[in-house]
């Protein structure tokens, strides 16, 4: 599966406490591998998590609807739909506080095979899948108990808080506008960018990843994902397969498939949420034009032949 609309996937309620919020696992239901993708949807006055950070893990978060309030360190900053929340590994405790309706938003983050997560409240600790207090309390039970967060007034927003219309846009193809977030000068282990494709046109050109992962999400409009087959698979006959897409798809990328992907927008335009992760040593091939790019040394080549063996045979 690379493909689910968030209407399809399960919901999951969890409220203990001054904790209140229904989770969608995204990510999962598509098949994600290197991140995760979650929509959460929390209740006026309510927090989604208690304040936590993580030390490998960097979180990227998108405001669908509603308002609300970035706890970070004990500092509240104003929040509303169209913001981009990022919060680097091992930077600050975080969580949210929904506004009077409430709060609904996307988050993406990088998978740590030995992740810790830290909540300073109660002192919980996960390590290796496990809490970690020397007890055997459920953590969120253990938060419910503490007094209600201090929320003070809101403070000026800092750089890892912006929003789509506070941003410079770039044309970044015919017809094709893009709105850069998580850039690299705010985020480390990936990026994320709001783009807004012309009724008929299309985005990128076809590509694939080696060892990056790109998560796509259509908040509106409708269009069309276009997979491109492998070289093998062409020559065996494969042809490209149109997936018809609309607003509340995820499309998950996952590395080394070796099947290119574009998306060419309806007859009302096409808006995307696109995330991808940083790997200096990804390649990324182009089937269109034969060509291969390497992320780590800036240049791109073009292949001369895709038999693996042509080169030794030519040499014997």
């Amino acid at each position: 599966m690379s493909v689910v609309h968030w209407d399809d996937v399960e919901r999951r309620h969890r409220a203990v406490g001054e904790l209140d919020a229904t989770w969608r696992i995204l990510g999962e239901a598509a098949g994600t591998v290197t991140v995760g993708v979650n929509l959460a949807e929390v209740p006026r006055g309510k927090l989604p998590t208690p304040p936590h950070s993580h030390q490998s893990s960097e979180e990227v978060y998108f405001v669908l609807r509603g308002s609300g309030l970035a706890w970070q360190d004990g500092n509240v900053h104003e929040v509303r739909t169209g913001d981009c929340i990022i919060q680097r590994a091992n930077e600050r405790s975080h969580t949210f506080v929904a506004g009077p309706d409430g709060l609904d938003y996307l988050v993406f983050g990088t998978r740590h095979r030995h992740e810790m997560a830290w909540l300073p409240r109660s002192g919980a600790l996960l390590t290796a899948g496990a809490w970690v207090h020397g007890r055997l309390d459920d953590p969120w039970e253990l938060e419910a108990q503490a007094p209600p967060l201090d929320v003070g007034e809101p403070a000026p927003r800092p750089a890892n808080i912006l929003n789509v219309d506070e941003v410079e846009l770039e044309e970044t193809g015919p017809d094709v506008t893009t709105a850069p977030l998580a850039t690299r000068e705010r985020s480390d282990q990936a990026g994320f960018h709001w783009e807004r494709i012309g009724a008929g046109a299309t985005g990128s050109v076809p590509h694939c990843h080696s060892e990056e992962e790109e998560v796509f999400v259509i908040p509106d409009g409708e269009g069309i994902l276009e997979l491109w087959p492998s070289p093998r698979a062409a020559e065996r006959g494969v042809i490209r397969e149109d997936v018809p897409l609309r607003a509340g798809h995820l499309v998950a990328r996952p590395p080394g498939t070796g099947v290119a992907h574009a998306f060419r927008a309806g007859p009302k335009g096409l808006t995307m949420l696109i995330y991808g992760t940083r790997r200096p040593n990804d390649l990324c091939y182009y089937p269109r034009s034969n060509k291969i790019g390497f992320r780590g040394l800036g240049v791109i080549g073009r292949l001369e032949s895709l038999d693996y063996w042509d080169g030794e045979e030519r040499d014997q």
